[in-house]
C-alpha cells in the first residue's frame, strides 16, 4: 500500500459484459463510486446494456469491485491469511493509487493491453484519472464525471463528519461485522445532503400536509436512506473508501497537479453537473484546462452530485456528441494525410 501497510494477498470481484474482439480494441472499463459494486449493468442500467451508450453487443465492458469494498473484493471483514481472523480495524489504509494498482493487476490478468474508454464518476472518476496519469498509453478515451484532481477540503470535511458519526456509535470499536451500523446510518444521512441540494429537498420532500408538527417527509427520507445503506453495506468499507477518497491528489510526488495532468494522453471529456455541491463544476473545468486534448461539457440536474447516476439520457447525449466531434476531427486529419 502507498501508506506502507500491506496485504498478504487479495481478490477482486469483477463483471464483464460482451466479447473481446479479435484486435482487443473494444474494451470499456467502468470505475465505480463509493458504495457501488461490479454489476454496472444494474446500478447504471441507463448507460450499460443493449442499445445503450455502452453496448455489450459491440463492446467488452469491465467493472471491478474495488479493494476495500464489501461486494466480493478483499475488505476489512475478509480473513487475514496471516492471523486466520478478519482484519476488522487492522485493515490497512487505502489510497486511490492502491485501488488503481489492484485494478491494473486485474487488467493484466484479463490480458487487456489497451482500454478504448475508461469512465467513472465521483470516486470512480478519481480512479480513472489516476490510472490515465500513471499509465499514459493505456487509455484512449477518458470520461471523467463529477470528479476532481484533488479531493477538496470541503469533501474531506464531509467525509470526516460521516466518520465521526460512525465513531460515535459505541459498537464501532468492537470486532464484529455489524460494528458501527447505527453510525453508518447517520453517516449516510449526512452524505446525502452533499449528494443532493436545497432544490432537491424542497421539490421532492416538502411536506404536503400543512398541519403536521412532526414526522416530516424529509425526516423520513433521511431515515429511509440510512437504513437502506446499512442493509447492503458496512461501516468498515465505508470508512476505508471514504479515507481513500480523501487521499486523492494526482500531484502528490509528481511536481504538482498541473504537471501531473499534463501527463494524460487520453482524449478526455470532463463532465460537470451544474448543481453539484460536493464536486462543483470548477473542478471539472480545471481538469479540462490542464489535461491536453480535453473537452468540457456540463449538464444540469435536480439531483446535484447524484445526477451522474440518474441523468442517463443527458450523459448519453453528451458522450455521443463528444464521440462525433472526435470522429470528425480524426476523419479530417486522415483526409489531409498524404496517401
Amino acid at each position: 500500500m502507498e501508506s506502507g501497510g500491506y496485504l498478504a494477498g487479495f481478490q477482486l470481484a469483477y463483471a464483464t459484459y460482451g466479447t473481446l474482439d479479435s484486435e482487443r480494441s473494444n474494451v470499456v472499463w467502468i470505475c465505480h463510486a463509493l458504495t457501488a459494486n461490479a454489476n454496472a449493468a444494474e446500478w447504471w442500467e441507463g448507460i450499460v446494456g443493449k442499445g445503450k451508450l455502452f453496448d455489450p453487443t459491440e463492446q467488452f465492458i469491465v467493472c471491478a469491485n474495488v479493494l476495500g469494498s464489501c461486494y466480493g473484493s478483499t475488505h476489512a471483514l475478509s480473513v487475514n491469511p496471516e492471523s486466520g481472523t478478519p482484519y476488522y480495524h487492522d485493515f490497512p489504509l487505502l489510497t486511490i493509487r492502491d485501488l488503481v494498482g489492484a485494478l491494473d493487476l486485474l487488467r493484466n490478468a484479463l490480458g487487456i493491453r489497451r482500454i478504448h474508454t475508461c469512465i467513472g464518476g465521483s470516486l470512480g472518476g478519481q480512479q480513472a484519472l489516476e490510472w490515465a496519469i500513471r499509465q499514459p498509453d493505456l487509455i484512449e478515451h477518458l470520461v471523467l464525471i463529477a470528479t476532481n484532481a484533488r479531493h477538496s477540503a470541503w469533501g474531506i470535511a464531509f467525509n470526516e463528519s460521516q466518520r465521526l458519526a460512525i465513531e460515535a456509535d459505541p459498537t464501532w470499536r468492537e470486532n464484529r461485522p455489524d460494528a458501527g451500523s447505527a453510525g453508518l446510518k447517520a453517516a449516510r444521512a449526512t452524505a446525502l445532503l452533499s449528494y443532493r441540494n436545497y432544490d432537491t429537498y424542497v421539490t421532492m420532500q416538502t411536506e404536503p400536509d400543512d398541519q403536521k408538527t412532526d414526522a416530516y417527509r424529509a425526516a423520513g427520507y433521511q431515515q429511509y436512506q440510512g437504513d437502506k445503506l446499512v442493509k447492503r453495506f458496512n461501516a468498515f468499507a465505508y470508512w476505508a473508501l471514504s479515507k481513500a477518497m480523501d487521499s486523492h491528489h494526482v500531484g502528490r510526488g509528481r511536481k504538482g497537479i498541473p504537471y501531473a495532468l499534463q501527463q494524460v494522453r487520453s482524449r478526455t471529456l470532463a463532465l460537470g453537473i451544474g448543481t453539484d455541491l460536493l464536486f462543483p463544476v470548477e473542478e471539472q473545468r480545471f481538469l479540462a484546462k490542464h489535461i491536453p486534448h480535453a473537452h468540457y461539457e456540463q449538464i444540469n440536474s435536480l439531483y446535484g452530485h447524484d445526477g451522474f447516476l440518474i441523468e442517463n439520457e443527458q450523459i448519453t447525449q453528451v458522450v455521443t456528441k463528444w464521440r462525433a466531434i472526435l470522429k470528425e476531427k480524426t476523419d479530417r486529419a486522415n483526409a489531409l494525410t498524404p496517401q
